[in-house]
């Protein structure tokens, strides 16, 4: 990788916030599509080594292509160069075989379109489905009711984050497995993740970004957008209702396109924060779900657990405006 390495320091002044990361390991703000727009700072465009060859990836557009075809599209003069020294070096390269692959990806980013579909993203994580049902992450998933469809795994989640993500994890010594519950946009890309332990001690959920702009909601790919959307606070929660998606943090704004939509909040009445979100919604004027006195699960996989049915009680028990404040007093005492 001389060659390419000697052609990457020499095209870096042209690269903003350029600076090697570690051997083989490069960042960069990416000059495909700009990278952020509202932090100049951030810097999500990555060149590493993969099986001897630079490879270039960018985390907020999901670009990804031999460093050559960056090279040839940012500085075809450059590229000539680099095509010349690299047919003179010892090691011949079938140059023709080369420049098609440049070729094709060069065509490909004209359309700055590098969408990755399906588990590509996922790397090596093992769907949940491929797993034997005596496996510790399928038999929890199992024993929870809950389907075992688009769900992975992983037994060394922040070194598997770290290959989709450089450096999220600094330290990886306390590695663990976790279950992945990828989040896809509408049309089914994966624009991140959530890694759920199977251990009692820690972090339950880490939620990871792969870019950054996207908000953190799961289940954007399987939304009707023109039916009444049900908000749930887990994306394992929204898995037992109909057309349901999942906030992965408290301070996530729904999309403008969902233009009806019902808040289902946890059912627990001294949970001040859930009470403050609840309060909040209904002085929004939005609808709101208030559980009856006769469910006592906290949540609705607990619920379901108990063999309520969940989706007929959402149905009856969503309110809004003076009889949303009215229910919720009475369900807060």
């Amino acid at each position: 990788m001389f060659v390419e390495i000697k052609y990457l320091n020499l095209l870096s002044p042209r690269l903003e916030k350029f600076k090697q990361k570690k051997r083989n390991l490069w960042n960069f703000r990416c000059p495909l599509c700009g990278d952020s727009q509202r932090n100049k700072n951030k810097a999500r465009g990555f060149v590493y080594e993969i099986k001897g060859d630079l490879m270039y990836k960018c985390h907020n557009c999901q670009s990804a292509l031999p460093f050559p075809a960056l090279l040839k599209n940012l500085d075809p003069v450059l590229y000539k160069e680099y095509r010349l020294e690299k047919f003179q070096s010892p090691k011949r390269l079938d140059m023709r075989k080369m420049d098609r692959r440049v070729s094709t990806f060069s065509d490909r980013m004209n359309d700055f379109q590098f969408e990755v579909v399906g588990n590509d993203t996922l790397g090596d994580a093992v769907p949940l489905d491929n797993l034997n049902n005596s496996h510790q992450a399928k038999e929890y998933i199992l024993s929870r009711k809950l389907p075992t469809t688009d769900l992975y795994y992983t037994d060394k989640f922040q070194e598997w984050t770290n290959s989709l993500k450089p450096n999220t994890f600094p330290d990886i010594q306390k590695d663990e497995g976790r279950i992945i519950i990828p989040f896809r946009d509408k049309k089914g890309n994966v624009f991140g993740f959530q890694g759920r332990s199977l251990s009692n001690n820690g972090l339950r959920y880490i939620t990871i970004l792969l870019q950054e702009d996207k908000p953190k909601i799961f289940g954007l790919d399987t939304l009707d957008y023109e039916k009444t959307a049900y908000i749930t606070e887990g994306p394992f929660d929204s898995m037992f209702l109909s057309n349901a998606i999942a906030m992965a943090g408290a301070d996530v704004s729904i999309p403008s396109d969902i233009d009806s939509c019902v808040y289902v909040f946890d059912n627990e009445p001294r949970n001040k924060e859930i009470t403050a979100r609840i309060l909040k919604h209904i002085s929004d004027g939005d609808s709101v779900v208030i559980w009856p006195s006769t469910i006592k699960e906290k949540d609705i996989n607990d619920m379901v657990l108990a063999g309520h049915d969940v989706q007929e009680i959402v149905s009856s028990c969503t309110y809004s405006g003076l009889t949303a404040t009215l229910k919720f007093n009475d369900w807060r005492k």
